[in-house]
């Protein structure tokens, strides 16, 4: 039922009154969510590209995209060639085929444990549009008490959209290759600095620069900065090199979701980070070793900046970091983090305050890049 118009006009007064960091906080949250709940499996980023470009726009000089699909906003037409990058795609996945019965197989797109698949929503973009599904499985009573405890491996998996027959899928208009995104609405937690929802990784990376941008076109910096919200990452760090290969950076600088070690049963060495310790920065991964004198530089402006900085090292993850260093005659490239929870399947969490301190640390470093630190970074004489 719609308000009174006394009170419509009292909520609007209340808003107007609230401090413009309150009005800020609500919009950074709506623009999180918003990413979070756009559906964009690698080769799929349509929604999330445009809701990037939406945001750039009127923030840069100019956008430009690679061949795949990139999108590359710059600011600044002088000083080093600055690269800060956020992949826009997530895990997902797309349909194979569909069988006689009307149920439909899945090819996934990117590294999902087979025990996040089972008995989850997701949601299929077909032809005509959006199309609800779920991750079927056998009743309880069906199966043998000897395989309970057994993970159901992905291809013995199939996708239920209500449908009796094949005609009947073609008739919602779904058919092999259209894309699968999880069915995980994002939600503010009771808390309310804990957020839920899917593609974190890495959507997360696209907010922070997004809100990086912002505030150093007001405050201004010393770089041709470029926006890079990259493709495919989790395929192959396919858009970081494309997007490099017309950039030409002279340095380089992903923005990513990382992952926790604070959650039961996690092994002490599989992470070392905690949700609300604030941004990290990986010191190793399976795909790049960062450069030690932008290490060094990181950790010097989190120090001045006071802002807690958190050490990682992490077997079985790779990151746009590790194309981009390889483009240019070799580029020095660091890989900072937004921690989350649950990284890789429907319902990751990640923490407001980390989030903001990014946005915080980033601008402080990309401030810091001028021509004189950025020609020590690069310089290699004995």
């Amino acid at each position: 039922m719609p308000l009174p118009k006394p009170a419509t006009a009292l909520l609007a007064l209340l808003v107007l009154a609230l401090p413009a960091a309150a009005q800020a906080a609500d919009a950074t949250t709506r623009l999180l969510g918003e990413l979070a709940d756009a559906a964009g499996p690698p080769g799929f980023e349509e929604p999330v590209r445009a809701i990037m470009v939406r945001e750039l726009k009127p923030l840069a000089d100019s956008i430009r995209y690679d061949g795949l699909g990139s999108v590359i906003a710059q600011h600044g037409s002088s000083g080093p060639r600055i690269m800060l990058d956020a992949h826009m795609d997530e895990v997902g996945g797309m349909v194979r085929r569909v069988t006689p019965g009307g149920l439909v197989t899945m090819q996934m797109l990117g590294g999902w444990l087979d025990q996040a698949l089972l008995d989850q929503r997701w949601v299929i973009i077909g032809a005509k549009g959006p199309v609800k599904a779920v991750t079927g499985m056998r009743s309880v009573h069906t199966v043998p008490a000897d395989d309970r405890g057994k993970v159901v491996p992905r291809d013995a998996l199939f996708l239920d959209v209500g449908a009796r027959t094949a005609a009947e899928v073609a008739e919602m208009g779904i058919s092999p290759g259209d894309p699968i995104v999880p069915d995980a609405p994002f939600e503010v937690l009771s808390g309310g600095i804990r957020y839920l929802g899917k593609a974190w990784d890495d959507r997360v990376g696209c907010a922070v620069v997004i809100e990086a941008l912002r505030r150093l076109r007001a405050t201004g910096h010393p770089n041709q900065l470029f926006i890079a919200a990259t493709v495919q990452e989790e395929i192959g760090l396919r858009g970081a090199r494309t997007a490099s290969d017309i950039i030409q950076p002279d340095i380089g600088i992903a923005i990513e979701a990382g992952v926790t070690g604070d959650s039961p049963g996690s092994p002490p060495e599989a992470s070392q980070a905690v949700l609300g310790g604030g941004p990290g920065m990986f010191l190793y991964d399976s795909s790049a070793l960062p450069n030690r004198k932008m290490v060094k530089l990181v950790k010097d402006v989190a120090r001045a900046e006071r802002i807690p900085l958190q050490l990682d090292l992490v077997q079985g993850y790779g990151d746009d970091s590790a194309a981009i260093q390889a483009t240019n005659g070799g580029v020095p490239t660091v890989n900072l983090v937004v921690p989350a929870r649950s990284l890789h399947t429907h319902n990751g969490i990640l923490d407001r305050g980390d989030f903001d301190k990014m946005v915080e640390l980033v601008v402080a470093l990309v401030r810091k890049l001028d021509a004189a630190t950025v020609k020590e970074l690069r310089d290699f004489t004995p």
